[in-house]
């Protein structure tokens, strides 16, 4: 017989399918009250599989007794709650490494669609501007230029490297100095700003990073600043930086997530020096299929007492 397993969110359909083949699944788009579970399907379930965006709380795994491992499609840890999953000894894992190259291409891309107007030059094509008033104002370069990252993890070491190939020069801040890595490590996040012309967000969520982007950060960066997140969207005060923009204290902003995903302010569609995208950093085929499998394999080692191929380090 195969092991129950729960699945929330929004998977491949390769992967579900291996899902299927493998274990008696239960599946939930939305992540559901804990007695929405059943009992008798909540008594079965020895795995769970989740997307970090859906994550898991302690009311969910309070409802799952017999519960074995927890397997995280993606990196964000914000809504998973690890203390709870810790604290019955299961096993826990998520797909580091696999996104870093892939939100940090769309990082980049966010930032040189701002800086040479791609979206707006789009539209002034297709809506017959460029014959009737000529070439569109100019726009910024990126070369030789501060790029500043905050947090060097996967995601952020990515985007640095990818930032030098564009000849610009690279300063981070993070918890702490990294000795191994070719960039300048500037200890305070305000200082980072004030020194950086594109601000890349690329840390993690949570409590201990909310709202670390602040009033000071975003006036530190300044009207010829752009700021650029792909992190989530709790990390930047987004009322201050909305009033930011409005009294032109930013210069630019491109923002991949949101505090209010997918229901946004409508307050930032009306700014034209804003580019938003629909948080999908992770969202090109090959990436997806190869978290899908890590997830699958995680959960399996953990449903087999293996060592897992990437736990969530206690």
């Amino acid at each position: 017989m195969k092991p129950d397993i729960l699945y929330f969110g929004q998977f491949p359909e390769a992967t579900v399918a291996e899902l299927n083949r493998r274990y008696t699944v239960h599946h939930y788009f939305k992540m559901p009250q804990p007695d929405e579970i059943p009992a008798d399907v909540a008594a079965r379930v020895r795995g769970v599989a989740t997307e970090a965006n859906r994550g898991i709380s302690r009311a969910m795994l309070d409802r799952l007794p017999n519960l074995e491992a927890v397997s995280v499609f993606g990196v964000g840890l914000d809504l998973v709650d690890v203390q709870a999953i810790q604290e019955r000894g299961l096993p826990l894992g998520n797909t580091p490494d696999i996104i870093g190259p892939e939100v940090a291409d769309l990082a980049i891309g966010m930032m040189l669609a701002s800086a040479r107007q791609i979206i707006f030059a789009d539209q002034y094509v297709r809506t017959g501007q460029w014959a009737s008033k000529g070439p569109i104002p100019l726009g910024r370069s990126v070369a030789n230029k501060t790029c500043g990252v905050i947090g060097l993890g996967g995601i952020g070491r990515a985007i640095a490297d990818r930032a030098v190939a564009f000849r610009m020069h690279v300063l981070y801040t993070g918890t702490r100095e990294k000795k191994d890595v070719p960039y300048t490590y500037v200890g305070d996040v305000v200082e980072l700003a004030r020194q950086s012309d594109y601000l890349m967000v690329a840390c993690k969520g949570g409590s201990e990073t909310r709202h670390l982007v602040s009033r000071a950060v975003i006036d530190a960066l300044g009207p010829k600043g752009t700021l650029i997140n792909v992190a989530r969207g709790t990390v930047v005060d987004e009322e201050a930086l909305i009033d930011a923009l409005a009294n032109k204290r930013l210069g630019w902003a491109a923002l991949d997530v949101f505090e209010n995903s997918p229901n946004i302010d409508k307050r930032l569609l009306n700014f034209p020096n804003v580019i938003l995208q629909p948080h999908h950093g992770t969202a090109a085929i090959e990436t997806r299929l190869e978290m899908g499998q890590l997830m699958i394999d995680n959960l399996a080692a953990g449903l087999e007492k293996r060592p897992l191929k990437t736990p969530v380090a206690a």
